[in-house]
């Protein structure tokens, strides 16, 4: 148990952990490993819910489909995914399945069909095998439970190697309030609201407009702020939801512990972010780029995510090749304007560039620096106040293996 200022972080805590809340899940098939392929969250009672959503052009059906089930009211009460099959890119047929898959999770659940939010994730352009979906569907009852927040991990996966879940505790109101989060990626992640989904629980009482204005303005700062190979994908989801079993007065911005409720909200956010791009596939390190002095916050995360999304700065930090020429570069394509004399740069504690001119540094040091499982580089524009930090990993072998046979 770690106290970090405003919460307390729980490291067994899982999805389940805050009041209300049910999980699990189980092998339907879709996979062809024994490993679990269909999940569900279960709150005890309509939770008020908010989203955000991939801005790829070709949206997948179930995103649709919970958009919809969050719009009739903002609620839900249970969330149905699968692995193994993005149902996306499959027409009119697709949204069927994904209907499908909601009104058969709301009678095994025995919940409302517009208190249902449905998500997929895997292979795109595939139609679901529905025999096998359903029959899924049918036996989750039975696996839902309140120690189930592993199960449900293991069902979101696809090329992970690790499952990644956090959960903190706060007092609201002096209530013991808890945020949870569970979550999805390793490939295809350079979210725009990668292939990226994420699934935060609490059992604090709030609205879900200020659910979703929390949401989102964490999303720009943690999930829009991570990179593996700048591909977004059809189906990124983040989805939240509230139960208010932890019977506070209802959080709202004037609330005197809004800002603690958002500070551990924000939390949970950056760690999966991280956890996303630590797991990057075939990643050997991350890599973190915090950039300040930039002439706004936006300016800072565009060239953030320029330098992180660097195939040749990524390629420099899997080489250990202290190459700042790499990150330089970057900067000055990221669009944003700087002033090409007034540019910092360190790796770690190492100062590579200063005022925009080369630093005498130890090349042995900055290379034993740069073979660590993390990496920090450090941009600063001397311009304004303007600061932003975006998350990422190297660039291996391992990931051209993985993604030349993704579908087999």
């Amino acid at each position: 148990m770690t106290v970090q200022g405003k919460f307390t972080i729980l490291p067994e805590g899982t999805v389940t952990t805050p009041k209300g809340f049910t999980a699990g899940g189980l092998h339907c098939g879709l996979k062809k490993t024994e490993r679990h392929d269909l999940g569900a969250i279960v709150c005890e009672v309509p939770a008020s819910a908010a989203g955000v959503y991939t801005l790829n052009a070709f949206q997948a059906a179930p995103l649709r489909v919970t958009q919809e089930s969050i719009a009739a009211g903002g609620k839900l009460q249970a969330m149905i995914v699968n692995s193994g099959n993005a149902n996306a890119c499959t027409g009119q047929q697709g949204e069927a399945d994904a209907r499908a898959m909601r009104a058969a999770a709301a009678e095994a659940l025995g919940v409302a069909e517009h208190h249902v939010g449905v998500t997929s994730t895997g292979v795109i352009g595939e139609l679901l095998p529905m025999a096998k979906v359903l029959g899924g569907i049918a036996k989750l009852p039975q696996r839902v439970k309140a120690d189930g927040g592993d199960d449900f991990c293991q069902a979101i996966l696809t090329t992970d190697l690790v499952q990644k879940m956090t959960c903190v505790r706060l007092s609201v109101n002096g209530k013991a309030v808890h945020i949870a989060g569970a979550a999805k990626g390793s490939g295809m992640i350079h979210p725009n609201m990668a292939t990226m989904l994420g699934f935060i629980t609490t059992d604090a009482e709030i609205e879900s407009e200020y659910l979703q204005l929390l949401l989102s303005r964490v999303t720009d700062n943690t999930f829009n702020m991570i990179t593996v190979d700048g591909d977004t994908s059809t189906n990124d989801m983040v989805v939240v939801m509230a139960s208010g079993l932890a019977n506070n007065e209802a959080l709202h911005p004037e609330h005197p512990d809004w800002e603690a409720f958002a500070a551990g909200f924000q939390y949970v956010g950056e760690y999966l972010a991280k956890a996303i791009a630590r797991d990057g596939e075939g990643a050997t390190k991350l890599i973190e780029v915090s950039v300040k002095g930039a002439e706004t916050d936006n300016a800072a995360r565009a060239i953030a995510k320029t330098v992180i999304g660097s195939s040749l700065v990524k390629s420099a930090c899997f080489g250990a090749d202290a190459n700042w020429g790499r990150i330089i570069a970057a900067v000055g394509r990221s669009g944003q304007r700087v002033n090409p004399d007034t540019v910092d740069i360190r790796l770690g504690d190492i100062a590579v560039l200063e005022q925009s001119r080369p630093v005498k540094f130890d090349e042995e040091k900055a290379a034993e620096y740069l073979k660590g499982d993390t990496v920090n580089i450090h941009i600063d524009l001397h311009m304004s106040a303007g600061q932003a930090t975006g998350w990422g990993c190297d660039l291996t072998y391992d990931y051209v293996r993985i993604n030349a046979a993704y579908r087999t």
